[in-house]
């Protein structure tokens, strides 16, 4: 999908008035999201039957104005309760979109509209927000997840076009792991839908600027990828640009992350940008770039390790401004084995959700969340309705790096930082759909 796959406004005739024959004028949502049944063709060999919207898998590219008020009309053509949560916006509890904050559910055959004012600019996401159990059809298993970009004055001209992809994961069953609790494992990934060699190719020319913004919605699936005979030039993490532009050779996302970076399309051929772990990737997690008049097969270069690093995009330390006062919240995370036959139970500061309670927040008032990951999980952390600093990922302090999804090492100390400006219910939770289906959550409240 393209820069160009745009949601068309489903456009709505005025209903008729109910005194004497008037004509009341209904506006138009600005964007039409339907919830239904669809069947993904990952490939002639690999159908699943999911939900999805708008009856495509990724669901449509939502751009937004920043600033500029949208209403956005979803109906529920699903047997299920269905909510849309709007990943990485600043917005009242009644249109995020999470029940554990309040937002309503939207029943099956029911309609609903949301207005909002889209904030802050960047590449943000939407998906459904419900629990799956071990049923891996439901909930982010499945289809639900589509990309927004909320646009400010600044933004065009860095770039010839933009790309966007979507990692996910598909199919499978819940295993054993080694620790006595069960884990899903996947049939197939893939990029945008599709597996390596059934989607349509990223077209390129030579010399153009190509803005790749990747998303990894996989229910629980760490991605690595990389573009075989090219360098990523990151722009942005989760939508906020950084601190250091750096160049690397590939890309880590944590489920819920998004990269955002600038591909020099300079060396003509045809090529693979893919999963870099092998078993990966012939699960099918890849898409072809083929340049014009190029041809033959697609070419993989195989990288030799895997290498990430949140501290390479934060501040340089004598440009990291000073936070001021903050308040501490500890949070301890691990879990608990319940017995055989049984799901063990994730918890934070040793209980699970919704008996976990969180720290009354103050508007205005500065907190860092100090985590301690006891667990043999790393866990990919989002904090609704606000963006936060990362001031340390396993030990090692740094500034300057703004997200709203950030992966906790396990046996590992981590913090991060924000400003309680947005009053309402906030949901904190690991993004990892079993996790949160088994308690890792937890609802901060606002004085």
């Amino acid at each position: 999908m393209g820069g160009d796959g745009l949601l068309c406004a489903q456009k709505k005739m005025p209903a008729g008035g109910a005194m004497g024959g008037e004509q009341t004028p209904v506006a138009s949502a600005d964007f039409t999201l339907e919830i239904a049944p669809y069947v993904l063709e990952a490939s002639p060999r690999h159908r699943f039957q999911t939900v999805a919207y708008n009856g495509q898998v990724p669901g449509p590219l939502l751009r937004l104005k920043q600033g500029r008020e949208v209403t956005v009309e979803v109906h529920n053509r699903s047997p299920d309760a269905e909510i849309v949560h709007f990943h990485g916006l600043f917005l009242p509890v009644a249109t995020d979109g999470a029940m554990e904050e309040g937002s309503p559910m939207i029943a099956p055959g029911a309609s609903t509209r949301l207005t909002f004012t889209p904030d802050p600019v960047g590449f943000r996401w939407f998906h459904t927000h419900t629990m799956a159990g071990n049923d891996l059809r439901k909930a982010q298993y499945g289809g639900q997840h589509g990309f927004m970009l909320i646009e400010g004055s600044a933004n065009a001209g860095r770039y010839d076009r933009e790309v966007f992809l979507a990692l996910h994961d598909w199919g499978g069953q819940m295993m054993p792991s080694a620790d006595g609790s069960a884990m899903p494992m996947y049939d197939v990934s893939t990029i945008n839908g599709k597996m390596l060699g059934f989607g349509e190719p990223i077209r390129a020319k030579q010399g153009e600027r190509m803005m790749l913004h990747v998303l990894n919605s996989s229910p629980t699936e760490v991605h690595w990828v990389a573009l075989a005979g090219h360098k990523f030039q990151v722009v942005a993490l989760d939508g906020n640009d950084l601190g250091r532009v750096q160049t690397v050779e590939m890309l880590r996302l944590a489920p819920a992350e998004r990269v955002s970076a600038m591909v020099e399309m300079n060396a003509p051929g045809v090529w693979v940008l893919g999963e870099v772990r092998k078993h990966v990737q012939a699960a099918g997690m890849g898409i072809v770039v083929e340049y014009a008049n190029s041809a033959g097969d697609a070419k993989w270069i195989q990288p030799r390790e895997l290498v990430w690093d949140y501290m390479q995009f934060a501040a340089k330390a004598e440009d990291a401004a000073s936070a001021g006062e903050v308040i501490e919240i500890p949070l301890v995370f691990d879990s608990r084995f319940k017995g055989h036959g049984n799901e063990e139970e994730w918890t934070i500061n040793g209980k699970s959700y919704p008996e976990t309670s969180a720290q009354q927040l103050h508007e205005g008032t500065r907190y860092r969340l100090a985590m301690k990951n006891l667990s043999n999980n790393d866990h990919p952390i989002h904090l609704h309705r606000h963006t936060f600093e990362v001031t340390n990922v396993g030990g090692t302090a740094m500034r300057g790096l703004m997200k709203d999804v950030v992966l906790i090492p396990a046996k590992s100390t981590s913090a991060v930082e924000f400003v309680a400006n947005h009053p309402g219910n906030t949901l904190f939770h690991c993004h990892q759909q079993d996790h949160m289906d088994r308690g890792f959550m937890m609802v901060f409240r606002y004085a």
